[in-house]
């Protein structure tokens, strides 16, 4: 699940990383700033939820990257279904050092 600022984007794969399915809330209809909202990040989560039961999955491994809205709103719609969660990873990354950031504002 990559949870970023203006959109949440939900990816099925196997164990071995190739893709099954995909969901993300503007494919799901919402446009602009509506995507970046917990409630787009929940409906995607919940069109993913039925492409695994029409798959028969009973168990899930979940990676989690960014820190969009959408992360704690994917959390608790997969803790409400009958899912059996086996692991959770959060994949983000932070830089160490990284690049000089912006002059501040002096008004």
């Amino acid at each position: 699940m990559h949870a970023e600022f203006n959109n949440s984007i939900i990816t099925l794969t196997d164990l071995e990383g190739k893709v099954i399915a995909w969901s993300s809330s503007g494919k799901i209809g919402f446009k602009g700033t509506k995507k970046s909202t917990p409630f787009a990040a929940q409906k995607a989560t919940e069109e993913m939820i039925e492409k695994l039961r029409s798959l028969d999955t009973k168990s899930v491994h979940l990676e989690i990257w960014g820190a969009g809205l959408g992360r704690d709103s994917f959390l608790r719609t997969i803790q409400g279904t009958d899912l059996q969660i086996e692991s959770i990873k959060d994949k983000t990354s932070f830089p160490f050092g990284g690049t000089k950031p912006k002059k501040r504002r002096r008004v």
